[in-house]
């Protein structure tokens, strides 16, 4: 097939016209369960059932479906290879065992090496039978292609061409101006309303126009998995195999799926480590608020409104550090700072109170440094995609912070830093920026000592 062969690849009737009915559920719930039922299934039978070493297999067998979950192999792929998950597969069984071992009855490694096989065979079963089904017409999943040219109506042909692939295209998402494409469902920014519509389950990418990342940012439905078609989809990519899909030959690369259980891991990240950081620093804000209190006239702290996830606005905590009668703009000049004010903006120490809000829920340790509503309103106006970096809580911190943009830098990076942030994080990240920027600080609070007539 070649490339001038493409637009006449995609048949004129068949899967395009047929009605629009809600045919996604059934699929969405195998998606869902199949490979968890299965690995539970595995495990329950695979572990230790007998005398001292019930508990230990059920600690063992809770430890390996939490790594298979983390490590996203709970995810039904379009390409039903369990070979391809292997190694992942053998970490996931590994890493648990290893952890338990001193507890670990005299069974040496028979347990990780019975889980092993349990689960690669369940889970062979199940991709059996998924193609078995997926060639009878059954299960098969509606997608959506975003995009018009000539790869995403090659991608529409094959899915027509290889029903055991278990793909249903009902339609192509194209950018305003994109040319004529049968059959247009809409605009990327329509791919919620789409998916609803059509039971959509699956979303491929063959896009990088910029109204396509930030639909996928604004409108990716839940329970919808989206993949996307690298630029080089024939370079070989540094990505792992068992994470890697493809349609018949052409690589796909699965987007992380929006989470509830990602938002609440990072809330109890803030309580615990923010209550710690309270209690531990307790001492410090107390003795910083009485300086700031004898610096002169004006209260101890200042609050100001910030915007922060979802455009709303919330109510920022500081120490003081502005002399009275200085209103400050958009950067807090020396001249303007009383003299403790000058310490506290050079070792970031006036953010302190800011800890009560993250208990309180209204900020997080870690995230895009939530601005006020009118420099935000403007930026949104002026920047491609600052608006993007709203998706998250405001943080006290952030991936920007710890990278030198604070203060009178470039919006434009900050806006990239922050989105970046908001679409990689992890409890890991979250934990290696509270770290740098605890580092920071000291090593200011350092010099402010060594040389405390420095200004910032």
């Amino acid at each position: 097939m070649s490339v001038a062969d493409l637009p006449r690849a995609v048949p004129s009737a068949g899967p395009w016209d047929a009605p629009a009915v809600r045919t996604g559920g059934a699929r969405r719930l195998v998606g869902r369960l199949a490979l968890p039922a299965a690995d539970a299934a595995a495990l329950a039978v695979a572990a230790p059932g007998t005398g001292a070493a019930r508990w230990f297999g059920a600690a063992y067998s809770l430890g390996v479906f939490a790594a298979l979950g983390c490590q996203g192999l709970h995810r039904v792929r379009i390409c039903l290879r369990t070979s391809d998950q292997l190694p992942q597969l053998a970490v996931a069984v590994a890493v648990p065992l290893l952890a338990l071992l001193p507890w670990a009855p005299d069974t040496g490694l028979l347990p990780g090496f019975g889980a092993l096989v349990a689960v690669v065979a369940a889970r062979g079963a199940v991709c059996a039978a998924l193609r078995v089904a997926h060639r009878r017409g059954v299960l098969s999943e509606p997608a959506v292609l975003v995009g018009s040219g000539s790869t995403a109506r090659h991608l529409a042909a094959l899915m027509v061409e290889h029903p055991e692939l278990g793909l249903r295209p009902r339609g192509f998402l194209a950018p305003r101006g994109s040319g004529d494409v049968r059959p247009l469902l809409g605009e990327p920014a329509d791919l919620a309303a789409v998916a609803a519509r059509f039971g959509v389950t699956r979303v491929i990418v063959c896009s990088d126009a910029p109204e396509v990342v930030s639909a996928l940012r604004a409108q990716r439905p839940r329970g919808v998995d989206c993949c996307v078609v690298p630029r080089l989809a024939e370079i070989g990519m540094a990505v792992p195999r068992g994470r890697l899909d493809d349609l018949w030959g052409v690589p796909l690369l699965p987007l992380r799926r929006p989470g509830r259980g990602a938002l609440v891991a990072k809330r109890v990240f803030d309580v615990v480590v923010g209550a710690l950081l309270l209690v531990v620093l307790a001492p410090v804000l107390l003795a910083l608020a009485a300086a700031v209190r004898l610096s002169g006239r004006g209260p101890t702290f200042f609050r100001q409104l910030r915007v922060t996830r979802s455009g709303r606005t919330t109510e920022v905590v500081k120490l003081r550090t502005v002399a009275a009668g200085h209103p400050g703009g958009w950067a807090v000049r020396a001249e303007e700072c009383t003299a403790v004010g000058r310490h506290l903006r050079r070792t970031h120490l006036d953010e302190l109170p800011q800890l009560v809000n993250v208990l309180r829920g209204d900020m997080s340790l870690v995230g895009p440094r939530p601005e006020r509503p009118y420099y935000a309103v403007r930026f949104a106006r002026e920047i491609p995609r600052y608006a993007d970096r709203h998706r998250m809580r405001g943080g006290m911190t952030g991936w920007a912070q710890v990278n030198g943009l604070h203060g009178d830098t470039s919006i434009r990076d900050r806006a990239r830093f922050d989105n970046h942030y908001v679409e990689y994080w992890s409890p890991w990240w979250d934990a290696v920026i509270v770290a740098r920027t605890a580092g920071v600080v000291l090593r200011e609070a350092t010099r402010v000592l060594i040389q405390p007539g420095g200004n910032r």
